[in-house]
């Protein structure tokens, strides 16, 4: 967004004769000193210079008025681009284990947990024509977005987001099961799951091989990245409920071949990411598996603001005259 003019040379004249006006008038001779005899006859007159600076502010007014008039004058126009996409993205849904373990310190000294909310951010970012949704999975799973191509909405609640805060279980079936729900309402010709998790399953009433062959059913291609790397890894976690803050060193039982195995009942794809480089590569091949052709239009739109100006412009001048004119009686 940006400020234009219809008319530039009146925008100068607004930001050069104003001035120059007001500093010669400031030069010439005080016309607004007046003797006003007090009391009875041949009593003792005094300079209204009380009044300076009252002068001096109304003066200040009505060079702000004229400055707005001229400005209003320029035409000015408030000149905005929009990005319209003419075709469909895909339709993706992350679903993203909460659980406390994705506290767990091993991708190049961050957390998996932060690790995973910046990527996921630069991949919405990246992918504008997309309908993006995410799912957080604790003992439970809830749907936080649906698929959406409102970036703010989605960053916004992907920041709020805290570890523990659905629970300390991991409920992948129900993940899944919730993003297959959605997706199977989608018309999209490519849509997508993507879990991101460092556990197994431990909770919820959907066994996760059958929520990965319902992803496969509706059409939607499905990913599991396996995040983090099992041993002992360092750990610094607060539950958000308690607010106590836990640290010292994890044990990883990070089981690879179930997740490996839930990835093929999709017909989809396991990813290993023991790594901050190794996640980050993940995204990487994610994005290019589910690239869409994205055609887009650039529409300039112009916004006349010529009444935000002239309106106060008027209303200040009409002020100083009133106030002269009324209430001091045009003594300045």
């Amino acid at each position: 967004m940006n400020l234009g003019f219809d008319r530039p040379l009146l925008a100068v004249a607004a930001f050069i004769l104003i001035p120059l006006a007001s500093f010669a008038v400031s030069r010439l001779k005080n016309p607004f000193v007046a003797l006003i005899p007090l009391g009875a006859p041949g009593g003792v007159p005094f300079k209204a210079s009380q009044l300076d600076w009252f002068v001096k502010f109304l003066k200040a007014v009505e060079y702000a008025g004229l400055f707005l008039l001229f400005f209003s004058a320029a035409g000015p126009v408030v000149k905005t681009s929009e990005t319209v996409w003419l075709n469909r993205g895909a339709d993706i849904v992350f679903i993203l284990d909460i659980s406390p373990s994705m506290a767990a310190l091993d991708m190049d000294g961050k957390s998996r947990f932060s690790a995973a909310r910046t990527l996921l951010s630069n991949f919405a970012n990246r992918r504008l024509s997309d309908n993006i949704g995410l799912v957080a999975v604790g003992e439970d799973a809830l749907l936080l977005i649906p698929p959406t191509v409102d970036r703010e909405a989605f960053n916004q609640r992907l920041e709020q987001l805290r570890i523990g805060e659905m629970g300390d279980g991991t409920a992948l079936g129900m993940g899944l099961a919730v993003a297959a729900y959605h997706l199977n309402k989608s018309n999209a010709k490519q849509k997508a799951a993507v879990l991101i998790t460092d556990g197994e399953n431990n909770a919820g009433a959907i066994h996760p091989e059958t929520a990965a062959s319902m992803l496969h059913d509706i059409g939607a291609s499905l990913w599991v990245i396996g995040l983090g790397s099992a041993g002992e890894v360092p750990i610094d976690y607060t539950d958000p409920h308690t607010k106590a803050r836990s640290t010292g060193i994890f044990d990883s039982r990070f089981d690879a071949e179930s997740l490996r195995r839930l990835s093929l009942s999709g017909a989809g794809t396991y990813i290993s990411a023991p790594s901050a480089d190794s996640f980050a590569a993940a995204f990487s091949k994610l994005d290019e598996s589910e690239m869409t052709v994205q055609r887009s239009r650039i529409i300039n739109r112009r916004r006349s603001c010529v009444m935000n100006f002239l309106i106060p412009g008027i209303g200040l001048l009409a002020g100083v005259v009133f106030i002269r004119r009324v209430l001091l009686g045009a003594m300045v």
